[in-house]
């Protein structure tokens, strides 16, 4: 009877890690496309945690079920149930294995991040001993070795600039080269913004009077958006900009065709809302910060 028993917790647990599995590799496809390296590393521990929830979540409440089913007490039964003495050996189980998957997920998390090169309000504490991280590449068996390409990032209410210092080329359109390196240096005119693109799963404060700096690797050729992923302000929603991702050749021929394209103000829909609100008849009760004059650039879409 006891070796039945184990024999079917053994079936039962298989079972679920099959099913658990499964979950987590169709976790996959609940996210953007993974559009950079980092988010590779993102979507790896999403799954491995979707996978783990999966497994405790159905046995939990498969034990559940089968208590509510097969273990209730007769009807009209009020007598007490038998009394059990506690298991020394069954308290540390229970207790050593959720302390097991906690660091377990930590240790997970943090290398993750480590390499990721996540940089944040803590990165301004270390200005004198800078913390060292690498940042995710396409391919970690082949090294980083061409120049990363440098680009400025200037946030404002409610518009993105991006410069291209080498070239001289502003834009409201973040173009990147795929396969390449990038460093963006992240700045803010005015209060606190957040750098956010979801499908490179990357997300960065931008704090204003201090300019971070911030790795990635794009892969994937496209277009993506890119948006404000902290309240700035009433036109907070319409601080967005299109990421578009190319070939090295593509990329090079945008920037020679920006760099000779006059500068222009670029249409800003937060300064449109607010010209519209200003002529309505009847004026809101709350006060509303006039947004920001419109970036003037090579480029905009």
């Amino acid at each position: 009877m006891k070796i039945r028993t184990i024999l079917t917790l053994g079936a039962i647990a298989l079972v679920l890690t099959a099913v658990s599995i499964w979950v987590g590799q169709l976790s996959y496809s609940w996210l953007p496309p993974q559009a950079a390296a980092e988010s590779i590393l993102i979507d790896d521990l999403f799954s491995f945690l979707v996978t783990l929830g999966t497994f405790i979540f159905l046995g939990v409440t498969g034990t559940l079920m089968y208590s509510v089913l097969f273990q209730r007490a007769a009807k009209y039964d009020y007598s007490d149930g038998p009394h059990i003495e506690g298991n020394i050996t069954l308290e540390v189980v229970w207790t050593a294995i959720p302390i097991f998957l906690v660091f377990w997920i930590a240790a997970y998390s943090y290398n993750v991040y480590r390499e990721m090169g996540i940089q944040g309000p803590m990165e301004l504490v270390h200005l004198h001993t800078p913390l060292e991280m690498e940042s995710a590449i396409a391919d970690p068996l082949k090294p980083v070795t061409e120049p990363v390409e440098e680009i400025e990032v200037f946030a404002k209410q409610w518009s993105w600039v991006f410069r291209y210092p080498e070239n001289g080329v502003t834009s409201t359109e973040l173009h990147l080269p795929a396969n390449k390196r990038v460093r963006v240096a992240l700045n803010s005119e005015d209060v606190l913004h957040g750098f956010y693109i979801p499908a490179f799963r990357l997300k960065q404060d931008i704090i204003p009077n201090h300019s971070i700096d911030f790795e990635f690797t794009p892969i994937r050729v496209g277009k993506y958006s890119l948006t404000d992923s902290q309240y700035s302000g009433t036109y907070f929603a319409t601080m967005q900009a299109d990421v578009v991702v190319e070939s090295a050749k593509d990329y090079q021929s945008w920037l020679a065709t920006a760099a000779n394209t006059e500068l222009s103000p670029a249409a800003n829909q937060a300064t449109t809302e607010y010209i519209e609100k200003s002529k309505a008849p009847v004026e809101a009760g709350w006060p509303t910060v006039k947004p920001a004059a419109p970036p003037v650039v090579n480029y905009h879409s």
